[in-house]
């Protein structure tokens, strides 16, 4: 099998690692990878967000599984363009992959299925946020909506 991982983080050196001890697996590939990544696998330039350049590769290299990791290409649709061209792939669907992209989507569906979660509230401007705030015992935890890499959380320990 040729295969194909997508990202540059530890997630994917793992990733890289392991499959690459799959006798079945002949030769791995990783976009873009990174000089650890490099010890197992061929690393190739380019963007995780490439999704066009990632599908152009997978069908001149005829892979045969790609393993999407960040949640940037997976929000972009990689896993739904790489289906659509009938090829294999290890990842959520565009739509499946918003339960990561969005905490705003994710604590609704939590709220909608009775899944046991912190209570929450979103807002459009930031003195709607504070009022509420105010409600709440301190601390608290402040995130903007959307992809922020891990990053992008406030714990608030005062109202201030």
């Amino acid at each position: 099998m040729k295969v194909l991982v997508v990202g540059s983080g530890g997630r994917e050196h793992a990733l890289v690692w392991k499959i690459k001890q799959s006798p079945k697996v002949r030769e791995i590939f990783c976009w873009p990878g990174n000089a650890g990544i490099a010890e197992h696998a061929t690393c190739l330039p380019g963007s995780p967000e490439d999704v066009e350049g990632i599908v152009k590769f997978i069908e001149q290299e005829k892979i045969d599984l790609t393993v999407v990791g960040p949640e940037l290409p997976l929000m972009a649709g990689l896993t739904d363009e790489i289906v659509k061209r009938g090829f294999k792939v290890f990842g959520p669907s565009k739509l499946a992959a918003e339960i990561e992209g969005s905490k705003v989507f994710a604590k609704n569906l939590f709220r909608k299925y009775g899944i046991p979660t912190a209570k929450f509230n979103t807002f459009a401007s930031a003195q709607e946020a504070k009022e509420y705030i105010k409600e709440l015992n301190s601390p608290c935890v402040v995130k903007a909506d959307g992809l922020a890499a891990g990053k992008g959380v406030i714990i608030a320990q005062n109202t201030e």
